[in-house]
């Protein structure tokens, strides 16, 4: 763990957190959900270890973290049928290593342009901030449907 980064800050305060901000602690990262619901089911898994590349963390570790990513996108795409699943590891922003999984709906206005492009508006415009933080679901609901799946598939937990 690393104090200035912020995801190391927020894995240290875990048990501070609502319990619909955590969908699951796995063995090596943790699912949060993330809060551009628009995008139903969008969750962003983060690394236990603070690595900022993904090549650095030692390989059997590596290794669990990638099939727990691959465990997760399913059980985001089995509760939630998206018509894509963007999974996308970026760390400009936060140089620690996570993914962004971002389930891609049909009636999504924007279907062919990275979700960057209006979480950016969003920063900048409070109706796209509502727009896109809004889901069908309750946030719980979300994430209890994305951890009776992740039950369903024998997911490893902490």
């Amino acid at each position: 763990m690393t104090p200035a980064c912020p995801l190391c800050d927020k894995l240290i305060r875990l048990s501070e957190l609502p319990s619909e901000d955590i969908v699951w602690q796995f063995p090596h990262s943790v699912a949060f959900l993330g809060p551009w619901q628009f995008f139903t089911g969008y969750c962003v898994l983060v690394s236990r270890s603070h690595h900022c590349e993904i090549h650095r963390i030692p390989k059997p570790d590596r290794d669990a973290f990638l099939d727990e990513m691959l465990l997760l996108s399913q059980a985001i795409e089995i509760a939630f049928q998206p018509r894509k699943l963007n999974c996308e590891s970026l760390g400009n922003q936060v140089p620690h290593v996570h993914w962004h999984l971002f389930p891609r709906r049909d009636d999504d206005p924007d279907t062919l342009k990275p979700t960057w492009i209006a979480l950016d508006r969003a920063e900048r415009d409070d109706a796209e901030r509502r727009r896109l933080q809004t889901a069908p679901f309750s946030r719980a609901d979300i994430a209890g449907r994305i951890r009776m799946t992740l039950h369903q598939l024998q997911a490893p937990t902490a």
